[in-house]
């Protein structure tokens, strides 16, 4: 049985997320040195999952998270299940061809095939609603969808899509403030938390030894790398470093320097009534919009509505998350103003310069892997990123080669001046995003 966590240990920050979890369970914290065939470093999606496929494979685990399961992005985002990897592959084909692009087209629809059949076979009560849209708040965000709607029906996308002008958008959503949309029934929503704690107990069960307030502090490369904790160590013949937006720089400046830490941030209303939720989201959709600076929202189990947005780069958490988000909600839904808000939080997503998730080994040590900067499709394309790190761990034909080829810059200014100089540029996106 593992032991419960200090009590001067950081819990989980507060979220309408950790209120309704189900299945939280206290690690041990490492303080002895042991041995693995794999030890990864990050407990949220992308090492959790990494962890069930490599055990799957017969090999053995041993996972460290810095502070409780799923504490990190994995916990506390929006919670939307949206086919696709990254921004459009098509943008790199001279780095992986035209066969890379496809492969990764329909990687994107595979890894939300994933965690459907992940949580299905292991009974993950994480209230998965299978039903989005992508909603248009320019003229020009329909031209896109229209794009977008031939592309998915050219690459074969098995799941109902269909277009939706702002006269027929009634059917899915109660709000005169968009276009049009573009709906998608392969796509969904969940209580994200829940599923990274279902997916730690498929892991426990598989016999991966997950340990917590266990932060790596060190890592010594070699044939069989080391990872120091400030009371033990794990000596291993593979090494996947899966922090994300926390992996920092004095753990690995190579990573650190190619992922940004940017806020993202929800709100939670109290519940709605069933006339309420019928006259906002008539058929339990998630939704996104397409501008750069997006919303995103959907209703929970107990019909609170989710808000998300207002992403970040200045590495400042606003001073109170309710006021800057409440005006973007009742825009959305007028018919909701002055609505209670129960609960409010944030947290860190990784984002790359080219919105590519970075997949990949260690240009000086080969047995180091790695997969981070998902910005914003996290859910699915983590994943799919564990499948690709286990495959090739354990040396079997997949496609870890195709995002291992792409080229991803390191971010200019360090750790002290890169978010600054990324808001700024941000900021020039957004002004464009008015027109």
């Amino acid at each position: 049985m593992a032991s419960k966590p200090p009590v001067h240990s950081e819990q989980y920050p507060h979220s309408y997320y950790v209120d309704t979890a189900k299945e939280i369970y206290a690690h041990p914290q490492l303080e002895s040195e042991i041995s693995a065939d794999v030890c990864i470093v990050g407990g949220g999606f992308s090492g959790i999952n990494t962890a069930i496929e490599l055990t799957q494979r017969g090999m053995s685990v041993v996972l460290l998270e810095a502070k409780r399961i799923g504490w990190g992005a994995s916990g506390r985002n929006g919670g939307e299940l949206i086919r696709g990897i990254g921004h459009d592959p098509a943008q790199f084909q001279n780095e992986i061809g035209a066969e890379g692009v496809k492969a990764i087209q329909q990687m994107g629809f595979e890894a939300v095939e994933i965690v459907r059949n992940r949580i299905q076979e292991h009974q993950i009560n994480c209230d998965l609603q299978m039903g989005y849209c992508d909603l248009a708040v320019k003229p020009r965000h329909m031209d896109e969808l229209e794009e977008e709607f031939s592309a998915l029906k050219a690459m074969g996308y098995q799941q109902e899509i269909k277009l939706l002008t702002k006269g027929q958008l009634g059917e899915v959503i109660g709000s005169d403030f968009y276009q049009g949309a573009l709906v998608d029934m392969g796509s969904g929503h969940l209580h994200p938390l829940n599923l990274a704690l279902g997916e730690a107990r498929v892991a426990r069960n598989l016999g991966t030894q997950l340990f917590e307030y266990s932060a790596a502090e060190k890592i010594i490369q070699g044939a069989r790398p080391k990872v120091i904790t400030a009371k033990g160590a794990v000596n291993c013949q593979y090494l996947v470093l899966a922090g994300n937006a926390y992996i920092g720089h004095k753990l690995n400046a190579y990573l650190g320097g190619k992922v940004l830490p940017a806020g993202s941030y929800l709100l939670a209303t109290e519940p709605l009534s069933e006339a309420q939720c019928a006259s906002i989201i008539p058929q339990n959709m998630a939704f996104a919009d397409m501008r750069i600076a997006l919303d995103y929202f959907h209703l929970s189990s107990d019909r609170r509505l989710l808000f998300g947005g207002l992403c970040t780069y200045s590495g400042k958490d606003p001073k109170d998350i309710e006021a800057a988000l409440r005006p973007n909600l009742e825009k959305v839904f007028p018919q909701l103003k002055g609505v209670r808000i129960d609960y409010e939080w944030g947290g860190m997503i990784g984002i790359g310069a080219n919105r590519m998730p970075q997949i990949g080994r260690l240009p000086d040590a080969n047995n180091i892997f790695y997969a981070q900067a998902y910005a914003g499709h996290g859910v699915n394309a983590t994943h799919m990123a564990a499948k690709l790190l286990a495959e090739a761990i354990c040396q079997q034909a997949g496609h870890f080669d195709v995002f291992a080829k792409i080229k991803h810059m390191t971010f200019p200014g360090g750790p002290t001046f890169r978010s600054p100089m990324l808001a700024a540029g941000m900021l020039y996106h957004r002004f464009k995003d008015l027109f």
